[in-house]
């Protein structure tokens, strides 16, 4: 009999739920705004909201100069490297405490509770791509600058709904049983978004602590984003092939520890 791994059982059950999925990103995203006058809009308002505070803040204020790889334009430069990051955070926040919120379905259907996340970061996937697209415009714009090679811009983006799929199984079934797993989720992401070169250049980093940002796939994401907006320089290998085998194996741990945990969850829920 050939050997069925949870990884590649967990991709043929979204496969056959992609209705069901579909639903519930659509679900999801319409409940975000019900009731709202602006409606979608807030996906872009809060983000350049913060963004506009930050350029503020660093570039006026501060004086920070522009790091070396932000051009003329360091309100681009943080843009282009916060738009992976929200879309990161978003995801793997909203996941932590996903389970505990749709107990009723675990507990009173047969309800595949693994494509949880999977909607979550669909429907924060809407989100993203609409900032993107101001983000093009906005780069096209401000620098006349637009290449081809954004074209290689959805191949981070997947990996990048890999890698935090497999990170938002792991707190989703954690917090199952561990309820303070989603406030030690924020803390993580908190620390973790200043060890990602969003607001400086990875050469601004001391010595010392740069490998904080080389053991970073985020640093990636950011990097190949920021890349692909905003130059014409052809993305590393080495980083494409890094990054691709940190989101398959956070992907897949991600699969086997939440089909681990899951025979449980009724129980606890």
């Amino acid at each position: 009999m050939p050997v069925r791994l949870p990884g590649m059982m967990f991709l043929r059950v979204l496969r056959e739920r992609r209705s069901l999925i579909y639903q519930m990103v659509r679900r999801d995203f319409a409940q975000r705004f019900v009731g709202s006058a602006a409606g979608w809009l807030w996906t872009l308002i809060h983000p350049l909201v913060l963004l506009l505070s930050w350029v503020f803040v660093f570039q006026y204020c501060l004086k920070v100069p522009p790091p070396p790889g932000a051009g003329d334009s360091y309100t681009l430069f943080l843009f282009c490297g916060y738009l992976p990051w929200l879309l990161f955070q978003e995801t793997v926040q909203r996941s932590a405490n996903s389970l505990v919120e749709q107990a009723s379905l675990i507990t009173k259907t047969v309800f595949p509770a693994e494509i949880i996340p999977v909607t979550l970061f669909l429907s924060s996937l809407a989100s993203h791509l609409i900032a993107v697209a101001v983000a093009v415009v906005m780069v096209r714009w401000m620098t006349g600058h637009f290449s081809v090679l954004i074209l290689l811009l959805p191949v981070y983006t997947a990996l990048l709904g890999l890698f935090a799929i497999g990170v938002g199984w792991l707190a989703a079934s954690l917090q199952v049983f561990l309820r303070d797993t989603a406030q030690i989720v924020v803390v993580v992401l908190t620390g973790w978004f200043w060890v990602t070169p969003i607001f400086i250049d990875e050469s601004y980093f001391p010595p010392a602590a740069r490998f904080l940002v080389k053991y970073n796939p985020l640093a990636l994401v950011v990097k190949g984003y920021r890349q692909r907006l905003m130059t014409y320089e052809l993305p590393p290998v080495s980083d494409l092939v890094l990054l691709a085998a940190v989101a398959g194996a956070t992907f897949f741990a991600g699969g086997i520890f939440f089909r681990h945990l899951k025979r449980g969850f009724a129980d606890v829920l």
